[in-house]
């Protein structure tokens, strides 16, 4: 039976309470689990003790049992010293397409010119004086 911890979603529309629980992967999200090892309530602040409660002897044994973790609770169990950290590829979402380098170098460039330019009489100014 291949094991999971993750998390299961309770509380009323746009009130989410979610459980973290010991459940087969073949099961449900929000169905039948083996054994509620915690909670999480999103809702509180990110420094509040009751944002995460979780039983760290169960989640230790069901570790042990060969259980895997969801991303979402193997961050949590990170931040608790339970896992170690592990490396992630963050994908470069964040940077600029193609187009919009361009326009910036165009941009850019323009602005140099008229540096140029704006240098260019000042220098023959004072030239002449």
């Amino acid at each position: 039976m291949a094991m999971k911890i993750r998390l299961a979603r309770g509380g009323s529309k746009k009130r989410p309470f979610y459980r973290i629980v010991a459940a087969d992967s073949r099961m449900p999200r929000d169905g039948r689990y083996i054994e509620k090892l915690g909670t999480y309530n999103p809702l509180l602040p990110k420094d509040s003790e009751e944002r995460v409660k979780m039983n760290v002897e169960r989640i230790q044994y069901w570790l042990g049992e060969g259980a895997q973790t969801t991303d979402r609770v193997s961050r949590m169990l990170e931040a608790a010293d339970l896992l170690p950290k592990k490396d992630r590829a963050n994908p470069k979402k964040g940077t600029p397409g193609k187009k919009a380098v361009a326009r910036a170098e165009e941009k850019a460039s323009k602005a140099a010119e008229a540096a140029e330019a704006a240098a260019a009489p000042a220098e023959e100014a004072a030239a002449e004086e």
